[in-house]
């Protein structure tokens, strides 16, 4: 199958909206942290609609990120401007998939510690959240690198879908 040149108008949509609520799940994070200590004391955590909201909006990140993995199963995703530099390449693909991974762990670890009051899950995904973190920093980085400094105009492919 030919890699498109850029992404489709669903491909665009699911990108934009799962960072939208991996957002909101770093806004929404105190008030779960604080019920998920409340629960650890022995207490119990009457419903919230912040909690209920980092809660499903993590199981969304995660339904979003599988069907985004399935349209580019079948779609494809362009490919790494031409002239950039293989380490830049391969910093791009280890980058994707490393968000395709923690938006795959984060959720499911996330209900285990919540639903299932698994301790061990609480850690991993407080530790991934960190890195999440540093991932999103490094891609804002490099697409405004790629539109300012390399000039490739990359970023346009996530804002113009595929004709």
């Amino acid at each position: 199958m030919p890699s498109p040149t850029g992404y489709s108008r669903l491909q665009i949509r699911l990108h934009w909206i799962i960072a939208a609520l991996i957002i909101l799940q770093y806004l929404l994070h105190e008030p779960i942290v604080a019920a998920w200590e409340l629960l650890e004391e022995g207490g119990t955590v009457d419903f919230s609609p912040l909690i209920a909201s980092h809660v499903f909006g993590g199981l969304l990140v995660l339904v979003l990120a599988l069907w985004r993995l399935v349209v580019r199963m079948q779609r494809g995703a362009p490919v790494p401007p031409e002239e950039e530099h293989p380490a830049l390449k391969m910093a791009a693909t280890v980058t994707h998939w490393s968000f395709y991974a923690l938006m795959i762990v984060m959720p499911i670890t996330g209900a285990l510690a919540w639903f299932g009051r698994v301790d061990a899950a609480a850690g991993v995904h407080s530790a991934l959240r960190i890195l999440l973190l540093a991932l999103f920093l490094i891609h804002v980085v490099a697409a405004l690198y790629h539109q300012f400094v390399l000039k490739t105009n990359v970023m346009m492919r996530m804002k113009q879908p595929e004709a």
